[in-house]
């Protein structure tokens, strides 16, 4: 089963991380490139990429003629998506101990981050096995 692990970072204070020394930044992503190895070895591995600044999200919806109706970042959202991991996975347990170790990975003075991560089953395959 695949799972997306998605890591929403708070609005309020998200400037912080651009203020993050480069020590603690090393230390962060070294966390994470070695939790993407694991997985990479164990075959659970499938994707991870972080996101673009919330500044620089658009919510897009269709014009009346098809045509891409764009709005700005809104300001009372009080989270933002900041990245994603998906994983293959054999149970939803498995999903939730990667996300715990994502979460976990250091941030300023080496404190665990704590960021928040929502674990979804990516709904793939045939319409009566989604069931």
């Amino acid at each position: 089963m695949k799972y997306i692990l998605l890591m929403a970072a708070p609005k309020a204070g998200f400037d912080t991380y651009r203020a993050w020394s480069e020590k603690d930044v090393q230390a962060h992503f070294a966390v994470l490139r070695t939790i993407g190895k694991e997985l990479g070895e164990s075959g659970e591995f499938v994707a991870t990429e972080g996101l673009d600044w919330p500044d620089q999200a658009k919510l897009v919806r269709s014009g009346s003629n098809g045509t891409p109706v764009t709005d700005g970042v809104f300001p009372e959202s009080k989270e933002f998506l900041a990245g994603y991991w998906i994983v293959d996975v054999e149970t939803p347990e498995r999903a939730y101990e990667i996300a715990a170790r994502i979460s976990g990975a250091p941030g300023p003075g080496g404190s665990a981050l704590s960021m928040p991560i929502e674990v979804r089953r990516i709904m793939t395959g045939k319409r009566d096995e989604l069931a």
